[in-house]
């Protein structure tokens, strides 16, 4: 059973303030002394980077389109192990989810499976009495979907604040916090969102501090965590690595812990006020213990951090641990060769078209990739950083492609299917992906696709495969597909 008090952070529309709120209440309770779980509806990778700086802890995704609904409360157990209060920020509006496919992948779908009370973020800079009709058209859509409370955001004045609590007084839903209209609240964001905080430690630890000081100002604390407890206990298990990986086949040795190494990012420092700095939690520091190895051999595999690589799911670290790798963290952006005996390189998602010019500079570490020749593989951002140049500066050239910035955004879900073998998986496996990206990548002659979409995609293929690398546009999380864990570190260990 699963018995994690827990709340959903929702709201309306996005926009409304569900970053905000969620983060402002992990922070609020983990000064407070509570063990907090941070998780996330929806494929999002920037909005868990402010949770683990809030909460101490990494941040999870919770998506029933990539990874099922059927993992979603084993996910959630795993993550939220140990602790005394999760809070869960929700995608979009309550009931959006994936286009097309009803409440699939949706806030709404989540809270409903994992039967969590939600705290409805309302944006009331434009409305009085109007906000009762809207959170009682919220509170009422769904019967299974339980409203607890409303948090009131951006309100102007305590004349403001009075008109919108008498009309909710009409709705019966409790008014469990008011934050008034604050530019300081605002995250600063660009082209794809908001801004990672691994490049902006500093001012977004200032900004953590500052919004757990209004949260506890402006909420009825208290309330929140009697809602939490309301929650019944769940049916199921945690989600582990190790069973996950057995089930594809097979016995592993006992998992090794990550390590950083040179210039790449450091253990999380703890501050004063026990919040934690991670710029990518995913390669987090864990206790020291044995190494493992595959075949009587160690595996190394170098997962790229740092500022331009900050998109990873924490389970994909887990999975290669389990699967007999040693995780070590690099940051191509600082480091000038890849870790000692890496036999394998992964590349996540970022924004290496912001650090463009510093991974072009670092020649060294370029020409060590280009030179590699076990398996790699990269997602986005690594597609790209493999390339032979990105808006004119040289890049690895592993791939015989080049890479541009556009005005077009490339954004949704997407079902895949496997063209050909490659080191993550055999032709033919399917799986669901997410794409999110403004760059158009002009591939030469040789390398073959990596997948082809089907559904609302169908007759593209996006990304590459050529000897050991596997590199395409598509996100995955290894949750959903762990066998790719275990092939890509049985290829690594060949």
């Amino acid at each position: 059973m699963v018995n994690v008090p827990r709340l959903v952070v929702a709201a309306p529309a996005s926009g409304s303030g569900k970053t905000t709120v969620a983060t402002g209440l992990l922070a609020a309770f983990a000064e407070a002394g509570l063990a907090v779980s941070p998780h996330k509806v929806g494929p999002d990778y920037i909005d868990p980077g402010y949770h683990c700086l809030a909460a101490g802890r990494p941040g999870r995704n919770l998506d029933p389109f990539l990874c099922g609904p059927d993992r979603v409360v084993p996910l959630f157990a795993h993550g939220a192990a140990g602790c005394e209060l999760a809070v869960v920020e929700g995608v979009m509006g309550l009931f959006d989810g994936a286009a097309g496919r009803g409440e699939l992948g949706s806030t709404a779908q989540v809270a409903k499976i994992l039967r969590a009370p939600v705290v409805l973020v309302v944006d009331a800079s434009a409305q009085s009495r109007s906000v009762a009709a809207l959170v009682h058209g919220f509170a009422s859509w769904d019967p299974e979907v339980r409203i607890g409370g409303v948090i009131l955001n951006h309100v102007a004045s305590d004349r403001h604040e009075a008109l919108l609590r008498a009309a909710l007084d009409e709705s019966g839903v409790p008014v469990l916090g008011v934050l008034r209209r604050a530019p300081l609240l605002h995250v600063p964001s660009r082209h794809l969102g908001l801004i990672p905080v691994a490049e902006r430690r500093d001012d977004a630890l200032g900004w953590v501090r500052d919004l757990a000081s209004r949260v506890r100002a402006g909420c009825d604390l208290p309330a929140l965590l009697a809602l939490a407890r309301s929650a019944p206990d769940l049916p199921g298990t945690a989600w582990d690595p190790l069973s996950e990986l057995a089930a594809c086949g097979g016995a592993f040795p006992s998992p090794a812990p990550p390590r950083n190494r040179g210039s790449a990012p450091d253990p999380a420092p703890q501050t004063p006020e026990g919040l934690i700095v991670s710029s990518r939690p995913a390669i987090e520091d864990r206790e020291a213990g044995g190494l493992p190895a595959v075949s009587g051999r160690r595996v190394v595999v170098a997962v790229a951090g740092g500022a331009a690589f900050t998109f990873g799911y924490e389970e994909q670290a887990e999975l290669l641990r389990a699967a007999g790798a040693e995780v070590v963290a690099f940051d191509p952006l600082r480091d000038e060769e890849l870790p000692e005996g890496t036999r394998g390189v992964v590349l996540g998602g970022g924004f290496p078209e912001m650090h463009a010019a510093e991974l072009s500079a670092n020649e060294r570490l370029r020409e060590a990739v280009a030179a590699f020749d076990g398996p790699i593989a990269a997602e986005c951002a690594g597609l790209l950083y493999l390339t032979r140049e990105l808006d004119g500066a040289p890049m690895c050239g592993v791939l015989n492609a080049t890479a541009t910035m556009t005005d077009r955004l490339t954004l949704g879900y997407r079902e895949a299917v496997a063209l050909g073998d490659s080191v993550l998986a055999a032709a033919g496996t399917r799986l669901r992906g997410h794409e999110f990206h403004r760059t158009r990548v002009e591939p030469g002659a040789g390398p073959a696709p990596a997948w082809g979409f089907t559904g609302e995609a169908a007759r593209r293929v996006d990304g590459f495969v050529e000897k050991n690398v596997h590199a395409s546009y598509l996100h995955v999380h290894w949750a959903a597909e762990p066998s790719m864990a275990r092939r890509f570190v049985e290829r690594c260990a060949e």
